[in-house]
């Protein structure tokens, strides 16, 4: 058992390090470092440092807006349960496709453009931008930010960790489940929406 536990001891390691550009050593805040395989990981913070616990064979995974992705594997073979390094980022080009701006083929068109656009109100404006059934379908399609991102991977991981080592709580005993459940049922949320009428 003590040899199990050696053993475990020393294949964990702490790996100290930060995020780099590899063209002007300026630091790279907001890395995502990934382990890859295990679904964990950490962010660099605004000076580019981070620290993370791994395993020794585990395998770095660095990504970051604008620069390329890159793999580190830690050596298997490294002497004491601490490692420092410098992960050097390329930045990463991205081409977009070109954009023609043309002029109008004559002034008289353009004037007739220009006479006959309606701008809308403020009013107007913003009721277009509180629309309920505009916001619902700007939050169903589009993805979520990397705010919106973090916050949801943070708010998982504490749901986790709160009853880790024992399983979640059941709604069965919930007054306020039992409400909402029988709610849908009164609204005929459960009933068949294939069946054929004859």
């Amino acid at each position: 058992m003590k040899a199990q536990i050696a053993e475990f001891r020393d294949s964990v390691i702490q790996i100290q390090g930060i995020t780099m550009t590899a063209d002007s050593l300026r630091a790279v805040p907001g890395v995502s470092i990934m382990v890859k395989g295990q679904g964990r990981g950490t962010i660099s913070n605004r000076s580019g440092v981070f620290s993370i616990v791994v395993f020794k064979g585990d395998t770095l995974s660095f990504t970051a807006i604008g620069f390329k992705h890159k793999n580190f594997k830690i050596p298997p073979d490294i002497k004491g349960n601490t490692f420092s390094m410098i992960q050097l980022m390329v930045e990463d080009t991205t081409y977009l496709p070109v954009t023609v701006i043309k002029p109008y083929p004559s002034r008289e068109e353009f004037e007739r453009s220009f006479v006959n656009l309606a701008p809308d109100d403020a009013y107007e404006v913003a009721r277009k931008n509180t629309n309920n059934a505009h916001l619902r379908a700007l939050a169903r399609y589009l993805p979520a930010d990397g705010r919106e991102g973090v916050n949801n991977y943070l708010n998982q991981q504490a749901r986790n960790l709160y009853y880790a080592g024992q399983p979640p709580p059941q709604n069965i005993m919930n007054p306020f489940a039992w409400a909402q459940f029988i709610q849908a049922w009164k609204r005929g949320d459960f009933k068949r929406k294939d069946t054929d009428n004859f």
